[in-house]
Formats: structure tokens, C-alpha cells, sequence
């Protein structure tokens, strides 16, 4: 076993937590559609990224006030399309396994959409603490989520550990002062080493609590087959 040591988990939602994908895609899919985009581009920019700033980036040459009219409806849509949200394998597991202050849900979903998707997949009862996109003023890839994140457990980005399965969300833990465990639930292994993640597995059912003390810290463990040390890139 390779042992990790922290004070507090910082934990992405979608594609760590939660399995939302088949969701996302046919919320992502209509609305491109609708506006004559590829479906298939639209689907993959808006994976890690609050939803308005991929629509800002997909209408370019939209008003303001209509990128805000997208974004409620997207929100509203996905709020609506949870019939196959489902909490990914280890995941209740390892949020059992500590005490609710221990750890953050650092999201790009809106707080709304966010509650709807943590209660679909019967994690609402672990959480605290929350960061999502009605919290932020920047997303992910900048560093305001995770140091909001680490903010909100009163610890320093440096003593958190954030696990991540996108390249903006690794950046973002990375930015922030954070070391990063991804997970490969969505992204390819080369995309989540070239942001900067320190270790690799397939998903939360790889992470094992073997140490939890009196004063806070955490001990982790990553089975050796699996885990991969990614060599430092900055």
C-alpha cells in the first residue's frame, strides 16, 4: 500500500462522488442541438466547469443577459434529469469512514443542482460542507474553488488532498496549493498528468481510511497495483 497523509479531503462531485454523466450528456446534447453546436463538443467542454462559463464559450457572440437565460435553463433541465444519478463505487464508503468536518464537496454544479444530485445518489447525509458555482467568482481551472474548499474545513490548501477526475479540476487543486488524487471515471491518464495530478486510480473504491486520529489527521492508503505516482510537471 502507498499511504497518503492529510488534514482534510477536498472532493470534486460529478465523476468522483456522483455518477452523472448519462445525464449531463442528454441535458448537453438538446441544448446544443438547439443551437447548432456538436453535441458531442458541447458535452466534453462542460465536463469540470461551471455550465455558464462553457456557454459563455460556445455563444461567443450572445449577450449577457442571454448567456444567464442559457445557463438557468441548463440548470433547471439537469435539476430535472436525475432518474440515473448513482453514487460512483467506494464512494459512501470512504465519506463513512470520516467525520463530516473532514472533508469538503468542491463543485462546478450550482448549489441547487448540487443538493438534487448529492440527495439522488444518497450521499446528502454525509455532507457539511459545500463550494459550488454559486459560491465562486472563478472556476475551476482557477484555484478560488479549492481554496475556498480548504477554507471552509479552517485548514491551508497545502495540508488538503483533492480528488479530482478532470484535467480543470486537477489544475485547480494544483493552483490552489493542493495535492491531487485522480480518478480515471472520465478522463484519459495522460490528460490528468499533464494538470499536474500526483496519483492516478480507477475510482474512490481504491481509497482506503486506515488512519484517523484524535487530532485530525488522516491516513489513506492506495493499493501499490493500482496507483501511479505522476512525475512533477511545474
Amino acid at each position: 500500500m502507498v499511504e497518503i497523509h492529510c488534514s482534510g479531503l477536498l472532493i470534486d462531485m460529478d465523476g468522483v462522488l456522483v455518477d452523472s454523466t448519462p445525464a449531463v450528456a442528454r441535458v448537453w446534447t438538446r441544448w446544443a442541438m438547439k443551437h447548432g453546436i456538436d453535441p458531442l463538443h458541447a458535452v466534453q467542454l462542460a465536463h469540470g466547469r461551471p455550465s455558464l462559463s462553457s456557454i459563455e464559450e460556445l455563444l461567443p457572440h450572445a449577450s449577457s443577459a442571454a448567456h444567464q437565460a442559457e445557463n438557468c435553463w441548463m440548470e433547471q433541465a439537469e435539476i430535472e434529469d436525475v432518474d440515473d444519478v448513482v453514487a460512483l463505487p467506494g464512494t459512501k464508503e470512504l465519506l463513512a469512514a470520516i467525520v463530516p468536518s473532514q472533508f469538503a464537496v468542491v463543485t462546478s454544479a450550482t448549489r441547487a443542482l448540487t443538493e438534487v444530485r448529492l440527495r439522488a445518489a444518497g450521499l446528502w447525509p454525509f455532507t457539511r460542507n459545500l463550494v459550488t458555482a454559486s459560491d465562486i467568482q472563478h472556476g475551476k481551472p482557477d484555484p478560488e474553488p479549492y481554496r475556498k474548499g480548504a477554507a471552509a474545513l479552517n485548514l491551508p490548501p497545502k495540508s488538503c488532498l483533492v480528488i479530482e477526475d478532470a484535467a480543470s479540476g486537477a489544475r485547480s487543486g494544483k493552483a490552489a496549493g493542493s495535492r491531487v488524487l485522480a480518478v480515471r471515471t472520465t478522463s484519459r491518464d495522460q490528460d490528468l498528468l499533464a494538470a499536474g495530478a500526483d496519483w492516478i486510480v480507477n475510482d474512490c473504491s481504491s481509497v482506503r481510511v486506515i488512519s484517523n486520529s484524535a487530532t485530525g489527521q488522516l491516513t489513506l492508503a492506495l493499493p501499490v497495483k493500482e496507483q501511479r505516482r505522476v512525475p512533477k510537471m511545474h
